[in-house]
């Protein structure tokens, strides 16, 4: 059976080019760490193609944790977390919640770039961002911690302000 955080691959595909805009956001704060690691863009990069159907699904959970691992060229939290929001966006393919870790960590980059502004204006792009069919297959994913089948368990996804950012948005696509 099917974990209900895996989405259908229709709904996969309409989310990750959501996720891929979120991490591509808060891409320059890696990429000025580490301009010769190129597994974050690559991984936003395959998020895209994904979404257009030009890369199967298998294909992608073989490769799933290749733009993740970027994060150690890193040298703040701000360009890790920028790594792991790309890192997440890659795993759309995989599993359908992990477009809303993309955006979690791609506010919490945002967070620690610029702590007095930079999570909240990023909640809020993430969320203007959202179109009708995207929004409606995000709202098909359970509230984080009710489901333990995937990300939105109560692993690091629930946890801290990670936690924070992904109910605030499942709290915004309950009010659209």
């Amino acid at each position: 059976m099917l974990s209900p955080q895996s989405l259908s691959e229709n709904n996969r595909r309409l989310v990750a080019a959501w996720a891929a805009d979120c991490a591509e956001r808060v891409l320059p704060l890696f990429e000025a760490e580490a301009p010769l690691d190129d597994r974050a863009r690559d991984g936003i990069r395959r998020a895209r193609a994904f979404s257009r159907g030009e890369l199967d699904a298998a294909g992608e959970i073989r490769r799933r944790f290749v733009a993740g691992r970027a994060s150690q060229s890193a040298t703040t939290p701000a360009g890790k977390a920028a790594a792991w929001a790309a890192g997440q966006a890659a795993g759309v393919a995989h599993m359908g919640a992990h477009a809303l870790g993309a955006a979690a960590f791609a506010a919490k980059a945002a967070e620690l770039a610029d702590p007095d502004r930079g999570g909240a204006a990023e909640l809020a792009w993430q969320v203007a961002h959202l179109d009708t069919a995207t929004a409606e297959a995000l709202s098909l994913l359970p509230l984080l911690g009710k489901d333990s089948s995937g990300p939105l368990g109560t692993g690091l996804l629930a946890s801290g302000v990670l936690g924070e950012n992904i109910r605030f948005l499942q709290a915004a696509l309950a009010h659209r």
